[in-house]
């Protein structure tokens, strides 16, 4: 079973850049699909980012597509979430999580598939 942990939230004006971190423990990162999600206060957990088990394919949410970039290191256990030309509506807890029994090749958007997320990191954007 793999543990995620999140790290790099924080306050940021709007129009600055994050770099969130999700390191994973206890399992095997290369069989996982990995993915981005966030949610805010009374509204559903959304769908970011997702990256395939090889790193070479992504796919992003519309709100996000040309302002972040989902990047994996699998000999460092790590996925990246770089946020840049950051909105106040990117105000969120981000989560991420990790799908197993996926082809490498594959990106998984919906949230169901999921097995594994981890604690959340808290991103704030001030106007």
């Amino acid at each position: 079973q793999v543990q995620l942990v999140e790290s790099g939230g924080g306050l940021v004006q709007a129009g600055g850049s994050l770099r969130l971190s999700c390191a994973a423990s206890g399992g095997t990162f290369t069989i996982y699909t990995m993915g981005w999600f966030r949610q805010c206060p009374g509204k559903e957990r959304e769908f970011v980012a997702a990256i395939s088990r090889s790193g070479g394919n992504t796919y992003y949410a519309d709100s996000v597509k040309g302002r972040f970039t989902i990047s994996r290191d699998n000999a460092k256990n790590t996925v990246y979430l770089q946020t840049n030309s950051l909105k106040p509506e990117d105000t969120a807890v981000y989560y991420c999580a990790a799908a197993i029994g996926f082809p490498a090749t594959v990106v998984v958007t919906a949230s169901s598939p999921y097995n594994y997320w981890g604690q959340g990191t808290q991103v704030t954007v001030s106007s």
